[in-house]
């Protein structure tokens, strides 16, 4: 996200000394992307960032994939993976994979406990949080978060989820294996957020003042690459903590951005999904569907048409609101419908005529497409509604 920030102690140029009060020098790290070529920022700690003291292997859990085949629309209850423990569950090791694919993997947890410090050496994160509130304290400072909150983590970024009050963290965490950012055709060529963009650099919130927390021999968790499926972690321990970075600038950080403050984008009759898109990565774009007043053309049908997708995987999760044109499936708040490549869907049985002279929609989805097939996780074989592939027909297979 190429927006300049700074926050606390840095020098007036870069790459020259940065000392402390009693003359020792600070330690410059450059995180950026794109070995060198692309957005990053410069943090300064008082400890070496790179020291390890030790490191051991770390199981993230459970990140193996099934095949969606038979090739099936599938709805999936992840409220359902919630548990009665829940206070003792954190956002990080409590997640349960969902979905996936070689892009992108979807997790969802229900959590009430202070989270690890933890980094992502895979890709970006988006986390969609839809319920509770909490801190997200990360190694640029710290993020004040809470329902209906977009949390962007580039890779790398230390952190942890520390809840707040007494709501439980509902958190739906898209996982890239590549960086996320605002869709191009919203950006300038130089990365300014355009006049037709649904939002612009005011609604992205970043980090405060640094934490300058001091503490020794941390642990530090990190999901990288490799293992049988792809995803495994290890733990390492560090000699200082790693939020002791006394100032940073740049144009690489984490932010929010809440869903309220999306402008959608409507038109005389139905609009195609790209106009609620919201961020996108390397295979897949995310979109969200979010309270609107709807096609004004006096002969429009506000529910979408049915669509085949030919070059993407669909996958919605309601999250508020009242999603008209899936009444009638069983889907309710904390759904998710997967719609596969190779399958037409659209509205339910009745949907259509129910919608007709409607003004407006009170619905709150997000919406992950992908262009490469996506494969059940251990969260979605266990959270599946097995009745759903049928609910167009009214029936299932005899036998």
């Amino acid at each position: 996200m190429a927006y300049y920030r700074r926050a606390g102690d840095v020098p007036p140029k870069r790459h020259t000394q940065h000392r402390r009060p009693d003359g020792t020098l600070y330690h410059e790290e450059l995180m950026g992307e794109e070995g060198f070529s692309s957005d990053s920022s410069l943090l300064y700690h008082a400890g070496v960032p790179s020291a390890i003291v030790d490191a051991t292997p770390w199981d993230p859990g459970d990140q193996s994939l099934t095949d969606n085949r038979p090739l099936l629309p599938r709805h999936l209850r992840l409220h359902d993976l919630g548990t009665p423990d829940w206070k003792s569950v954190d956002v990080v090791t409590g997640r349960r994979l969902v979905l996936g694919n070689a892009d992108v993997r979807i997790s969802y947890v229900v959590a009430g406990e202070t989270s690890p410090l933890y980094r992502n050496a895979v890709g970006d994160e988006v986390v969609y949080l839809e319920s509770g509130s909490a801190i997200v304290e990360t190694v640029f400072g710290a993020l004040d978060v809470a329902g209906g909150d977009y949390v962007v983590l580039p890779r790398a970024t230390t952190h942890r989820w520390v809840p707040t009050g007494s709501e439980p963290l509902r958190a739906y965490a898209i996982e890239a294996s590549s960086h996320i950012a605002p869709p191009k055709r919203y950006l300038s060529r130089y990365g300014q957020l355009l006049e037709h963009a649904p939002y612009c650099e005011r609604d992205l919130h970043g980090p405060g003042a640094p934490l300058l927390v001091e503490q020794n021999d941390v642990e530090v968790l990190v999901k990288h690459r490799g293992g049988p499926d792809g995803i495994t972690g290890t733990r390492y321990v560090v000699p200082t903590h790693p939020f002791d970075v006394v100032g940073w600038d740049g144009c690489l950080y984490p932010y929010t951005f809440n869903v309220a403050d999306f402008e959608p984008i409507t038109g005389r009759v139905h609009q195609p999904p790209p106009v609620h898109q919201v961020f996108e990565g390397s295979g897949f774009v995310i979109c969200n569907f979010v309270p609107r007043k709807v096609d004004y053309h006096p002969l429009a049908v506000p529910v979408p048409y049915y669509h085949a997708n030919v070059d993407s995987d669909e996958v919605m999760f309601y999250c508020g609101g009242d999603y008209e044109a899936r009444k009638g499936s069983g889907i309710g708040q904390g759904s998710i419908s997967l719609h596969p490549g190779g399958h037409s869907h659209g509205p339910q049985p009745g949907a259509v005529e129910r919608a007709l002279g409607a003004e407006s929609f009170d619905e709150l989805a997000v919406m992950v497409d992908t262009f490469r097939p996506l494969a059940l996780g251990e969260g979605g074989r266990a959270c599946e509604d097995p009745s759903y592939a049928w609910s167009w027909a009214g029936r299932g297979p005899a036998r």
